[in-house]
Order: structure tokens, then sequence, then C-alpha cells
């Protein structure tokens, strides 16, 4: 058995869960709705409050996908119910980032500053205290499109590894290189 498609997905207080004939997994909660197509070799069961997963076979191809859809319905389940926010951190002299409404100023050391819009199910925040770094949060219910998003901001000036300087997730580690050293005669 798969380790991660055995194992139930726990359906919380407030959240509805719909499977129509054609698999598709319909999840209904507090903060949005989402619905995700699962391939019709996996069968999806609701029972005693519990999402579940089973595969017809041992095919390696039944066990990745078994695994796969048992993540992206918790992943849906956890997102309608708690949601998930990415932090972000502008890193380098001169770097700022503006949201106005759904519009995401960003100027990065370019010619030009960068304008990126939102989509709709994403909520933008920024926060920009003197003497720290500036902050860009993103809050959603939807992981996929979380990440993406994040990444393609992340992509726009990535750290580079000698200052440190770019755009990088909170917490992030960056491996740092020492540079060039004064050479002795």
């Amino acid at each position: 058995m798969s380790r991660i498609g055995k194992l139930p997905v726990s359906i919380p207080a407030g959240v509805q869960i719909t499977i129509s004939e054609k698999n598709l997994v319909t999840v209904k909660g507090g903060l949005g709705e989402l619905s995700q197509q699962v391939n019709p070799d996996i069968i999806v069961k609701v029972e005693d409050g519990h999402i579940i997963f089973e595969r017809p076979t041992e095919q390696k191809r039944h066990k990745a996908m078994h695994g796969l859809y048992r993540s992206l319905v918790a992943n849906m389940v956890q997102g309608v119910s708690v949601g998930f926010k990415t932090v972000q951190e502008l890193v380098g002299v001169g770097y700022k980032a503006t949201a106005t409404g759904q519009v995401l100023e960003l100027a990065l050391g370019y010619s030009h500053n960068i304008m990126i819009e939102m989509p709709e199910e994403i909520k933008v925040e920024t926060l920009t205290e003197r003497g720290k770094n500036p902050i860009i949060t993103l809050t959603s219910n939807d992981k996929q499109l979380i990440g993406q998003v994040a990444a393609k901001i992340r992509s726009l000036r990535k750290p580079e590894p000698y200052k440190g300087k770019g755009i990088k997730f909170a917490g992030e580690v960056l491996k740092r290189k020492a540079g060039k050293s004064a050479s002795e005669k």
C-alpha cells in the first residue's frame, strides 16, 4: 500500500464534500470552493467523516495516482477550512513592494517597476518597516495557485549567492559563497 494514499482525509466541521459520477471531487468550506477531477481508476468514498481513496491494482501508475489524488484532495480540504499563506522577503537596497488592490508593484533595481496582477483567489499584502526588509504576504485557499504565483514573484529577482540580494521566502536558508579574496604577495 502507498503510505500516503492509504491515509484517510478527515473532514473538519463546516466542510462539505460532493463526489460526482465522473469522479469530480468538490470541496466547499468557509474560505471558498475547490474541485478536482480524479482519475476513474481511483475509487473515492466518504465514510464516517473521512475521505478514503482506493486503487484497483498494485501497478506503479496506480500507486502514484493513489498518493497524488489523496494529497490534492487533502490540500483542498485544508485550503477551504484553514487556508494557505506564503511570506516572501525582499533583500536589497532600494527594493520596494506595494500592493494596491489586486496589483503588486515591485521595485527590484531594474529601470522600470514591475506590475503583477494577482488572480482573484489570492489576497496580497505588503509590509514595509523602517530598517527592515519589505515583506510580501500571499494568502489563498488554493495551494497550487499560491505556490505558482510565489515562484513567479521569486523568479523576477532570485537571491544571489554572494550578498544574498533578491526575493526569498521567509525562513529560507541560502547557500552563500565566499567571493574574491585579496591575493598575498
